[in-house]
């Protein structure tokens, strides 16, 4: 696997897959986050493609988040906002997409990773795709993914993942909570049901697609500006002490 991380693409059938990777733990570092909004962008606006399927490489995890080198790099306010508007952007660029998403999630999800997830518009699991929001556990919160996992799964089920910070919510629980729609036990059998559907997506009529998306995210017009919003609080909490201390202790 490459050091900085690689995004693959292709198209096949009418359907473009994106697949992402970084060897620490499938996570995002700045650059990578940014190619993946410049290929999803791609695909948009591509008229062979009518569906998109999105995975990451490997078997252990779908994503780790942002990335932490990164994070603990963080020394001023405009890098602090920067940083977190590297989801903010990939959110609102999968949600302004002119194509249905589908999420393959063959391994456990962290942080950011449950705002990608979120983002799709139909997801399949493994049993193996635990998800876990620990934000608050290292003095800062899910801001700036927020909206969009609340959008799929509810206050409640958001408070419960977000304020429960280091507990690992069940692929079952993500799948009873909206999250997921469809739930394997193998990755064979995930990747089948992906390909079905993805199949299916790709014959109907393109124009149509694009309608239902625009309905499936109706009242998110605001999202520029509100993730916005929500990437300057945490940009500015990742450099309290309490942050900071937090994260010299979850590096070492």
């Amino acid at each position: 696997m490459n050091k900085q991380g690689e995004i693959l693409t292709n198209i096949h059938e009418n359907i473009g897959t994106i697949q992402f990777s970084h060897p620490a733990s499938n996570s995002f570092p700045s650059n990578l986050l940014e190619r993946l909004i410049q290929n999803i962008n791609r695909f948009s606006a591509d008229k062979n493609v009518h569906v998109i399927v999105l995975k990451s490489d490997g078997e252990r995890a779908f994503c780790a988040g942002a990335s932490f080198d990164e994070l603990m790099a963080i020394s001023t306010l405009s890098e602090g906002k920067r940083f977190f508007m590297g989801f903010a952007n990939l959110i609102n660029t999968m949600r302004t997409c002119k194509k249905i998403i589908i999420g393959r999630v063959q391994g456990k999800v962290v942080g950011g990773g449950v705002g990608i997830i979120s983002a799709c518009d139909y997801v399949f699991a493994t049993e193996n795709a635990s998800i876990k929001l620990s934000e608050l556990s290292i003095g800062i919160g899910p801001f700036v993914i927020e909206p969009a996992v609340e959008r799929k799964i509810g206050v409640s089920a958001l408070s419960e993942l977000t304020l429960d910070a280091t507990h690992w919510g069940t692929a079952y629980w993500a799948n009873k909570k909206g999250l997921y729609q469809k739930v394997f036990e193998t990755t064979r059998e995930m990747d089948e049901s992906v390909y079905d559907l993805a199949k299916k997506l790709a014959s109907y009529n393109p124009e149509a697609l694009k309608k239902m998306k625009t309905v499936f995210w109706k009242n998110t017009d605001n999202w520029d500006t509100l993730l916005s919003k929500r990437a300057e609080i945490s940009g500015k909490l990742v450099l309290s002490d309490f942050t900071k201390n937090a994260l010299s202790k979850f590096k070492k």
